[in-house]
């Protein structure tokens, strides 16, 4: 069954009267985010004032309980600029003015001023006619349709595209709901813009992430993410379960390092990779959370950083790169040109692993201490006292406590063993 077009038109007044009616879907779960600019806006209002022709807007005809809707697919941005200017509805607080020369020379014009003072204006934009093509199909062919249609406005972004594919996608709605969690995050340390989050940029990113994940290590960007995304491969639980994983990992790396946005490693290639080479860090049992180390850390990515910034504009200067420059030059590699490959990707990583790796400890790979060891630490203490309250204690109240805390790179040793209250231990945590 294909696409059937009809073409036909539809004054600003009788879409206004559609929109009002509820007939006018501006979000179908396909639809890409707003992306004009005020200046988009008002050159729009300025050419539907000067009579100019406007591209077809096309909608998706469909019946819903009986009632006609019309699910926007390519003309929502004009439609909404309408709809803004003239404060209509839920657009009402999201009004804006424009320069028209009226007789008077260039002055700034809003939709009350035209009400008031200029109401032959107002007669000509409510009577002014739009192109239309309604279309019916399947949703599919809808979606693709969506896609394709590049010749008017701003063309998609890969990320948009794959939005309006896999729009119903329960990967890709937790990756949406991610990028809202840590929006605040990705525009303060400037991974990415805000115009660029709007864009599906950061969903694209995240689900990259959450991906990579699964797969555990890097994939390869233009060849495993739709193809990842489209199957139902990641069931409800292994979902929760990345989700969970995403979550402890970002933490992670904001708590590390809260000055990221210095340095060039905050660019979303680079995060990418810093991302990923603190989960597999965390994956197998290095301790993360030590502010010395933390520090040494952020100074080792801030050298390899602006190593690699000066080594670019050598380069640009026709200076050829020098013999200590060399891990400098590998990096530099890795962030251009096939930047997403996952051999490009497994590169980076492994530049970063030379830096990081090494200048953290692991946790100690046994956890509890043994009955055995819990004998000896018992009766080397011939008070039986607390280490923490300093009260006594009996063997039903004893436990055995690390002094320096497992989480922190503490061995479950004799060494770093102390005598203590069960609910003493417990009300310590991890302070040790």
């Amino acid at each position: 069954m294909g696409l059937h077009p009809t073409f036909g038109e539809h004054t600003i007044n009788e879409l206004t009267l559609m929109f009002r009616n509820r007939q006018i879907n501006l979000q179908p779960g396909f639809q890409r985010k707003s992306v004009w600019s005020w200046a988009d806006r008002r050159r729009l209002i300025q050419s539907i004032t000067a009579g100019y022709p406007l591209p077809s807007i096309f909608l998706y005809k469909r019946e819903h309980n009986g009632r006609l809707i019309y699910d926007v697919i390519d003309g929502k941005q004009r439609l909404e600029t309408i709809f803004m200017f003239t404060k209509l509805g839920r657009f009402k607080n999201d009004w804006f003015n424009t320069r028209l020369d009226l007789g008077n020379g260039l002055e700034w014009i809003d939709w009350d001023d035209i009400r008031r003072r200029h109401k032959g204006l107002r007669a000509t934009i409510d009577a002014y006619k739009l192109q239309t093509v309604e279309v019916t199909g399947e949703l599919g062919q809808i979606i693709d349709l969506f896609v394709r249609i590049n010749s008017t406005g701003k063309r998609l972004t890969s990320g948009e595209k794959r939005h309006a594919r896999f729009y119903d996608s329960a990967f890709l709605l937790t990756a949406d709901r991610l990028v809202g969690k840590y929006r605040r995050y990705l525009e303060h340390t400037r991974i990415l813009a805000s115009s660029q989050i709007d864009r599906m940029k950061g969903t694209e990113l995240f689900a990259e992430l959450l991906m990579s994940l699964h797969k555990g290590g890097s994939i390869n960007k233009k060849t495993a993410l739709d193809r990842a995304i489209g199957n139902d491969s990641v069931n409800g639980n292994t979902l929760g379960k990345l989700t969970r994983e995403f979550i402890s990992t970002m933490n992670r790396v904001r708590k590390m390092f809260p000055d990221l946005r210095q340095i060039r490693l905050r660019n979303s290639v680079e995060f990418y990779s810093l991302f990923m080479i603190i989960w597999e860090m965390n994956q197998a049992g290095f301790v993360l959370m030590e502010r010395k180390r933390n520090r040494i850390a952020f100074e080792l990515l801030t050298r390899l950083s602006s190593g690699v910034d000066e080594l670019r504009d050598q380069l640009r200067r026709a200076k050829p790169a020098r013999a200590g420059q060399r891990i400098f030059s590998d990096y530099l590699l890795t962030v251009q040109g096939d930047t997403d490959s996952s051999s490009t990707r497994d590169r980076r990583r492994d530049i970063l692993k030379g830096l990081l790796w090494t200048l953290f400890e692991k946790k100690d790979a046994k956890r509890l201490f043994t009955t055995e060891q819990r004998r000896v630490v018992w009766h080397l203490d011939e008070q039986r006292k607390c280490a923490r309250c300093h009260r006594a204690m009996t063997w039903s109240e004893f436990t055995v406590d690390h002094v320096k805390a497992w989480s922190k790179g503490g061995a479950t040793t004799l060494k770093n063993a102390r005598p203590m209250h069960r609910i003493c231990n417990s009300r310590q945590g991890n302070r040790a």
